[in-house]
């Protein structure tokens, strides 16, 4: 949802320090308005907003996480998945990239302070839109209910505590908190109230939430249940299983041109939500500035390694443009020339991170490339030489694929089904060209979803659920159990006497 003609300015006071932002915190802040339609009437209490405006705000807010820092960066530098390297004085930002991967992180950290903002942010405007005095339409709440569902999914699942404040809350109300446990169940009440009134999938449509994709994250609440409430058996795993497959009820099939899913303009037979915002981000921030990138982000060996050489989602070098997939070794232009770096080195990408986290030359690092980009000047030329596309629009969020592994696990765990979890597991590697066991165990499991959902937004999450998270990896030692929770940031913790600091900060 695009080409507003209106802006909201929020702004928010923190103590005696005044930040203003463009978005909202749920802490002791009150948001104005520079809107067509006033939000208080003349004594003050809302009065209600243009549900049709707001709602489009309300996805532009998530639009936000197309970019490559804060939300993004708190689900995917802080994994095992990605890492943002120092190569002389790029990429040095005083060491916020590293200390996200390192787990280093302190309460001041500005990624998980804009979390917290964007995100709570976006659940008050989604507040607006359903109360009362705005008038929404069946179909305008629904989809703000699953919209604030996903907002307060993040909150909840980075903080473990989720701020709420009523529209009618002033600054001198301290906003109530939820415990992990009550915003769960909050979450999943949201949902399925919003999936009555939520429209069936229409796959040409990937930018609205629709029935799948309330299904979807009640799928992803349900499986990670012991990890929010502290409890969970084979009823909830069936659950799981039973959301799942609703999903696929809804048409959603799995696309066997794996790269092809990530193409603007390809039949999409599996994404159920993305962001409506360029992928420029996903593409421009591995290449390097000889390729027309920034050069920062690249994944671990580790990752590179755990492919099969015949998987599909390994990618393919090119040495006429920009390969797909994992991009390791030389590096060539349109033209089938060699690509040197600004030294005039070779560019020719290496696994291996001689020097650490920091210290790196320009080639360090297998580059994650799976938005393709095709570029007028050099890179990737589809099979018509004549057919350029530009990085498009569409950050997948949720995707089927997603879901069958879901659904895998859950039965793994427990859940009954009428399908084995061996049997999708086989279905979903023969289709991307990998060997097809018969038998898998839960890390086999997690290398999957790895394998299959790089830099897509899921890698902490999962971690998490199976207990890796805290583990050392490649250019990170930090194994302190308390960093499965991202602190609140000191400012909301002045200002709110509910909320309470986590374990550790």
């Amino acid at each position: 949802m695009k080409n507003l003609n209106f802006k909201i300015v929020l702004q928010y006071v923190f103590g005696a320090l005044l930040l203003v932002l463009t978005v909202v915190s749920c802490t002791d802040l009150e948001p104005t308005f520079d809107d067509s339609v006033p939000a208080e009437d003349s004594s003050g209490a809302f009065a209600g907003i243009d549900p049709t405006n707001f709602l489009e705000s309300a996805y532009n807010d998530i639009e936000g996480m197309g970019d490559q820092a804060n939300t993004y960066a708190l689900l995917e530098v802080s994994s095992d998945e990605l890492v943002v390297l120092t190569r002389g004085a790029d990429w040095g930002d005083n060491g916020i990239w590293r200390t996200m991967h390192q787990h280093a992180w302190s309460r001041e950290h500005p990624h998980i302070l804009n979390a917290w903002n964007n995100r709570n942010a976006a659940v008050f405007r989604c507040n607006q839109i359903i109360a009362p005095e705005s008038n929404a339409s069946p179909a305008q709440l629904a989809q703000a209910k699953a919209l604030r569902a996903l907002n307060m999914f993040y909150v909840m699942d980075f903080f473990g505590q989720v701020p709420f404040r009523g529209v009618n809350e002033g600054v001198e109300v301290d906003p109530m908190v939820m415990t992990r446990a009550e915003a769960f169940d909050f979450i999943v009440q949201d949902l399925t109230d919003a999936l009555p009134d939520l429209a069936s999938a229409n796959l040409s449509d990937i930018y609205t939430v629709n029935k799948a994709f309330a299904n979807f994250l009640l799928a992803k609440l349900y499986l990670n249940k012991e990890i929010y409430t502290g409890s969970v058996d084979a009823t909830d795993y069936t659950r799981v299983v039973e959301f799942c497959d609703a999903v696929t009820a809804e048409g959603y099939t799995l696309d066997a041109d794996y790269f092809g899913i990530f193409i603007p303009g390809h039949m999409n037979q599996e994404i159920i939500l993305a962001l409506d915002t360029g992928t420029s981000n996903r593409v421009w921030n591995i290449l390097h500035p000889n390729q027309g990138g920034w050069n920062g982000f690249a994944t671990l060996g580790e990752v590179y390694d755990s492919f099969e050489p015949n998987d599909i989602r390994l990618g393919e070098p090119s040495t006429d443009g920009l390969g797909t997939g994992m991009l390791i070794g030389q590096q060539y232009d349109i033209n089938g020339e060699k690509i040197r770096d600004r030294g005039g080195n070779e560019l020719v990408f290496t696994k291996d991170f001689p020097k650490g986290i920091s210290g790196n030359n320009e080639r360090t690092g297998v580059r994650p490339h799976k938005y393709t980009k095709i570029n007028l000047d050099q890179d990737l030329q589809m099979t018509d030489p004549e057919v350029k596309l530009e990085p498009g629009n569409g950050n997948v969020l949720a995707r089927y694929a997603d879901v069958v592994l879901m659904k895998a696990e859950a039965i793994m765990r427990g859940g009954t089904s009428g399908e084995t979890a061996e049997s999708i597991l086989d279905n979903l590697r023969t289709l991307r060209g990998a060997t097809a066991s018969g038998s898998y165990t839960m890390d086999d499991l997690l290398e999957e979803r790895r394998r299959e959902l790089w830099i897509e937004g899921w890698r902490r999450n999962d971690q998490i659920r199976f207990g890796t998270f805290t583990s050392a990896w490649d250019l990170k030692d930090n194994t302190e159990d308390f960093r499965v929770l991202f602190p609140i940031p000191a400012a909301a913790v002045a200002t709110n006497p509910n909320l309470t600091q986590n374990p550790g900060y």
